[in-house]
């Protein structure tokens, strides 16, 4: 079961999030919440071989977590993929030495979570960052 306790721990030591899957396009929910999360103070590193642009937000789309890993430094790599590309992108959150790895609302791979935490990372499945950090945060 997931403790509250992770997603604060996440939420406040994870400051650049890997958001993998982020789409161009501002009608999907990966650009929503993407652009929620820059809005909240938190920087935000697209990875999106399928893009077809150069930058979102502001920022320098990469193909890869490991191609990103060249240039900037990811704590969080936040999945917008089908559960069964969970298990590369926690071969790849491991790689790159990640402290957290967060699957979007309708994504889960058990076996996937257990190999990121076995690895020493945070996991949350199944739940949305920004309905999270919003539940959160102060009022």
């Amino acid at each position: 079961m997931l403790s509250g306790d992770i997603v604060r721990r996440i939420l406040a030591d994870c400051r650049t999030i890997a958001v993998v899957g982020l789409s161009p396009k501002p009608e999907r929910a990966s650009y929503d919440v993407a652009r929620y999360m820059q809005a909240n103070g938190y920087r935000i590193i697209p990875v999106n071989p399928n893009a077809g642009v150069a930058h979102i937000l502001g920022e320098t789309v990469y193909a890869t977590l490991l191609e990103a890993s060249q240039f900037e430094k990811m704590d969080l790599v936040n999945c917008f993929r089908n559960s069964p590309d969970i298990p590369p992108l926690v071969d790849g959150a491991i790689a790159i030495g990640a402290k957290a790895l967060w699957m979007q609302l309708g994504i889960s791979h058990p076996a996937a979570a257990a190999k990121a935490q076995a690895a020493g990372l945070l996991v949350v499945q199944d739940r949305c960052l920004k309905i999270d950090h919003r539940g959160l945060a102060p009022t």
